[in-house]
């Protein structure tokens, strides 16, 4: 019976909690493990002065995943959380002009039409192609890839003409638009993946497509509340989360997971164990030096990482009247994002994502305040910077603000503000290298080539989250523990129902 196998979760991040959801409603019996004093990892709040600032992701993409994995455990994600279609999207500040990018095709099109002339016709085609693509390569994101075989799959072979081989999604735009900035505009969302418009692989074209056609979403409260929601769920269906709880390392004999060690020293046995954590972090954490071959620390440091971010997030006494999603580019933006890919060290010309929730969301700050959020990429730890010196680095980030956008005098309205630099994600959000967006999603560490679901290491161990299959990003993070919970349902021959039959 379901009910008699034991599953352990380390980690009560996006994909751990996904995979709880559903493994709880199907009868096994699950426990996680949490290190924090909340659920969420990237994924939680952080809470200063009547300030609720989301520590990670920002902006719900493919809701529907979301719903489908409320629907699949029981519930209705409407019950739980209050959702708002954002537009516009965001607004693009570059050198010489502001653009505001929308959902709508038709009112797109009149904004791409009176900023660069003579481009609509290619938005068009963008919207027709990237269909194409999306359709073909959706169904392939969905199976699990524990076996080679699948590249054999009807599927993935119907999907090979529109991957693009070789072509960066910089490329590919070159086959709809003439003007560089307009092209930036549809792929700088590359970035969520922390990786370079003129690296990342064509195929990713699908994310601005999946903006374009199924909008973006904020959550009232904050993206945390999606998984404060999922955690709700999860002891709604009998499962436990044991907060203040850290792992200090997985129980292996002979090859095979027996559970987890706590650093209490106390010892939790369970049929099989699911890491929810950074993947270079646990394979070099809680795993004995030795144990592993292929991602030994060594093999692990000669693979691709994201870049980093440095955050600042700042309690305002004032609200500005800008847009919930603001991005400035740096002014030679190519040079910029090739030195973060470099780990060069980077100057004053810095691009800033700024998050003005407030406009939006009044139950985030107190009345009258704004909650700020401010994101620049910038190299991983990789680089050697030592980030405890270089406290000016602020000054640069507000600075840009101040010069870039309307938000003059911003500084004059900071009543509380914290900093992450990658010194921080390293060492308190135990993220390898402090790459925010884990494993780089290049073509040779993606799909069979990323770590797998069913991690092919150890027995009765089993990967969720960013650095695993199918990558970064609350949507598919969401999906690999879909993927994850359906592999352990069959493999215990447990009925269920799910819309992703694919794996």
């Amino acid at each position: 019976m379901a009910s008699t196998k034991k599953i352990v979760i380390v980690g009560a991040g996006p994909g751990g909690l996904t995979a709880a959801m559903l493994l709880a409603h199907r009868g096994f019996e699950v426990e996680m493990f949490e290190k924090e004093d909340q659920v969420g990892g990237r994924n939680a709040a952080i809470r200063l002065d009547g300030f609720t600032f989301d520590i990670g992701p920002t902006f719900l993409m493919m809701k529907f995943i979301l719903d489908e994995v409320f629907e699949e455990s029981g519930r209705k994600s409407s019950d739980y959380l209050d959702f708002i279609r954002l537009n516009p999207m965001y607004r693009l500040h570059f050198s010489d002009r502001t653009v505001d990018m929308v959902d709508d095709h038709e009112h797109m099109a009149e904004i791409i039409e009176k900023h660069f002339p003579g481009n609509t016709d290619g938005y068009r085609r963008f919207l027709e192609r990237e269909k194409v693509r999306y359709d073909r390569m959706y169904p392939c994101l969905q199976k699990s890839y524990d076996k080679l075989a699948t590249y054999l799959h009807p599927d993935f072979l119907k999907a090979i003409p529109h991957l693009s081989l070789g072509r960066s999604m910089f490329d590919q735009l070159g086959e709809y638009f003439n003007a560089p900035n307009l092209k930036i505009c549809f792929t700088f969302q590359s970035k969520y993946l922390g990786m370079s418009p003129w690296s990342c692989p064509a195929a990713f074209m699908i994310i601005p497509y999946i903006e374009h056609q199924f909008g973006i979403f904020h959550v009232t409260g904050g993206l945390s509340e999606i998984s404060s929601a999922m955690a709700k769920v999860v002891k709604e269906q009998g499962g436990k989360i044991h907060l203040n709880t850290p792992i200090k390392s997985l129980v292996i004999e002979n090859g095979t997971v027996k559970g987890v060690e706590l650093e209490s020293g106390d010892k939790v046995m369970a049929d099989q164990v699911i890491i929810n954590a950074d993947f270079a972090y646990a394979m070099t954490n809680l795993v004995a030096p030795g144990t592993l071959k292929k991602y030994s620390r060594a093999n692990l440091m000669r693979k691709l990482f994201s870049c980093s971010t440095y955050m600042l997030y700042l309690g305002l006494d004032k609200i500005y009247d800008i847009p919930h999603h603001n991005i400035v580019f740096s002014r030679d933006y190519e040079k910029y994002i090739k030195d973060v890919a470099d780990h060069r060290d980077i100057n004053q010309d810095i691009s800033v994502y700024i998050r003005n929730a407030s406009v939006t969301d009044k139950t985030i700050a107190p009345e009258g305040k704004s909650n700020i959020y401010l994101l620049v990429p910038i190299s991983n730890n990789k680089s050697g910077i030592d980030w405890s010196q270089r406290k000016e680095f602020r000054d640069t980030v507000l600075k840009t603000v101040r010069e870039r956008t309307e938000m003059k005098d911003i500084e004059k309205h900071i009543v509380v503000e914290k900093a992450v630099t990658p010194n921080d994600w390293e060492n308190k959000y135990n993220v390898f290298l402090g790459a925010t967006f884990n494993l780089g999603h290049t073509l040779t560490q993606m799909l069979y080539f990323r770590p797998r679901n069913k991690f092919e290491e150890l027995e009765n161990c089993w990967l969720v989250g960013g650095g695993t299959h199918p990558g970064s990003g609350l949507p598919t993070i969401y999906e690999s523990g879909r993927i994850t919970a359906n592999m352990i349902s069959r493999h215990y021959q447990v009925p269920f129902t799910s819309m992703n039959l694919q794996v």
